[in-house]
């Protein structure tokens, strides 16, 4: 593809990629623009070789106006990618422009979406800048992100907010691996529905955390996350690590802060250090609830096996290194080989409603006492 400069290159890619469908590869070896909503979905058996520089146009007003609304937590996207058979590769960057809206003060568009794909493969590519999350993979099925380079660091040096690396929502098979990331909120974040999931030999450096949830949030809807296996993770200066979050329940039926139900199961944090994490291992079963509300409607999502193996490194609370705080009951919870130790130089784990502290390697004590 001839890149334009400065204008818009997206009608440009369109054709390229619906020219090369089924069996060809469109090279993106300059310098391009996307300045207005690029729509691929029906992709097949297709290559992007990104090997030049990809710049998302900071114009708030066209984004705000006209990117594709995606209908979880108001998220909207500049570049939908759909079908199957495809792969993106190249070792090019991707930069989202994220300076300008920083500045403004407001989220912008996610740079691309995996958006009902399956069988993809994003591999060896640079994301600087996101305006929002870097990555959302959307009602897909085997989808693979390898040796990606996340970097949301604002250009006077400070880190950029709700710039999570991925977000994973009704999708199944995924695997994010070997990556390096530097941003300002979730890692990893693990939306409803979220299932055979593997997080492998990620860097995670000023993150939220490798979140599974938030769930529960919408009164009335099932959130399942499912089947996980998070290894090999070093996290650096986060404000939390190996973290799970579910709302609290709710007395209205058409809440949409919490009094959701499902469950999050079957998820083993493995091989997990931390380097100044505020908070290394987290169960917040009232998330973003009221402890009063919390108390009168406990959270309908269940969670239970869950497993923690060599969750090891340093907190920055001065004892705290562990909070398990479920508002219902939590269910085959277990750890071993954790070593964890706060800023003094001692250690201190909180648990409530956690049924299985036999099955814990660390002596809890009650939240709050």
């Amino acid at each position: 593809v001839v890149p334009g400069g400065t204008s818009d290159d997206a009608p440009a890619i369109k054709a390229a990629l619906a020219t090369c469908n089924n069996g060809g590869t469109v090279v993106l070896s300059g310098t391009y623009t996307i300045a207005t909503f690029l729509n691929t979905t029906a992709l097949n058996n297709v290559a992007i070789e990104l090997s030049g520089t990809i710049n998302l146009a900071p114009t708030i007003s066209y984004w705000k106006a006209s990117s594709f609304q995606l209908v979880y937590q108001s998220a909207y996207t500049s570049w939908l990618i759909g079908g199957q058979g495809i792969h993106i590769y190249g070792g090019g960057s991707y930069n989202g422009g994220g300076d300008t809206w920083y500045a403004a003060g407001t989220t912008g568009p996610i740079p691309w979406t995996i958006y009902n794909a399956k069988n993809v493969l994003v591999e060896n590519i640079k994301m600087t800048q996101s305006p929002f999350w870097h990555n959302f993979v959307y009602q897909s099925q085997n989808v693979t992100f390898d040796n990606i380079n996340i970097h949301a660091i604002q250009t006077d040096g400070t880190q950029a907010q709700n710039t999570d690396g991925w977000d994973v929502y009704r999708s199944d098979n995924i695997k994010i691996i070997n990556s390096y990331i530097v941003n300002g909120d979730d890692c990893v974040s693990l939306k409803p529905n979220a299932t055979n999931v593997l997080i492998e030999s990620l860097y995670c450096q000023g993150s939220h955390g490798i979140s599974m949830g938030s769930v529960g949030q919408y009164a009335g809807v099932q959130d399942i996350i499912q089947n996980v296996l998070v290894k090999n993770i070093t996290m650096v200066n986060t404000s939390n690590g190996a973290r799970i979050k579910a709302w609290g329940g709710s007395s209205s039926a058409t809440s949409t802060s919490g009094g959701g139900n499902g469950y999050v199961q079957n998820v083993t944090f493995q091989d997990f250090h931390c380097e100044g994490c505020a908070l290394p291992i987290v169960i917040d079963q009232c998330y973003s609830t009221s402890a009063s509300t919390c108390v009168t409607y406990p959270s309908k999502v269940l969670i239970n096996d869950i497993h923690y193996i060599s969750v090891t490194g340093t907190g920055t609370k001065s004892k705290e290194v562990v909070s398990m705080v479920c508002s219902d009951i939590c269910e085959d919870i277990t750890a071993t080989g954790t070593s964890l130790v706060g800023s003094s130089g001692s250690s201190e784990y909180f648990c409530t409603n956690i049924a299985s502290l036999s099955s814990l390697d660390f002596p809890c004590s009650v939240a709050g006492s």
